[in-house]
């Protein structure tokens, strides 16, 4: 099985597709990036130089995913989502002139495994967003997310925990949470959520 890239899909040479990934119309996809086995990168998508991914990751129509960062296994961006690159931003230096690529230092957005950044969020490097954490839709994340952590907001504020199965879990009390869909049990000690 080989990755499929449709017409319109813009893929460097030096880019390199893991088998069953599919790119889709209007993607681009940047030089030395690297994809895994079974992604699928939606219309429009871009994935930056370098970029780093897992296997499994879906990339939603028009998601952008700005060098360097690097997405684990299972990772799901939702659509028109954004991981940032520059902390700061201007397109020229303080003499007005045009800031080239040497003008800048890129940082990077982290994404453990299972994670899901909803539909226009925008992650601010550097940042690492946790296994399993779930950033809601239209979040802004500007710190790091832990592990099974759901957060929303402007700025981003974490008000509960998910399960891998995404669902919200229910506290049991004396730190232990329950997942309403599979029944799976969690333990939090010290703000650590972990599988039981």
């Amino acid at each position: 099985m080989n990755a499929v890239v449709k017409d319109s899909a813009q893929v460097a040479d030096s880019a390199t597709l893991g088998d069953g990934t599919t790119v889709w119309e209007l993607a681009q996809i940047r030089e030395n990036a690297s994809l895994g086995t079974g992604c699928i990168v939606g219309r429009g998508a871009y994935v930056g130089t370098g970029c780093q991914l897992g296997n499994n990751v879906k990339l939603q129509n028009h998601a952008l995913v700005y060098e360097p960062a690097t997405l684990g296994n299972g990772v799901f961006i939702g659509p028109a989502a954004v991981l940032t690159n520059d902390q700061y931003p201007r397109a020229v230096d303080p003499d007005g002139n045009l800031k080239r690529a040497s003008d800048w230092v890129a940082v990077g957005v982290e994404i453990a495994d299972g994670a899901s950044i909803g539909a226009r969020a925008v992650c601010v490097a550097p940042l690492k967003i946790g296994r399993w954490a779930m950033v809601a839709a239209g979040a802004v994340v500007a710190k790091d997310v832990p592990d099974f952590a759901l957060v929303l907001g402007v700025p981003a504020r974490q008000i509960g925990w998910v399960g891998k199965a995404g669902h919200r879990l229910t506290d049991e009390g004396d730190g232990r949470w329950t997942c309403p869909a599979t029944g799976a049990t969690y333990t939090e000690a010290d703000g650590v959520l972990t599988e039981a």
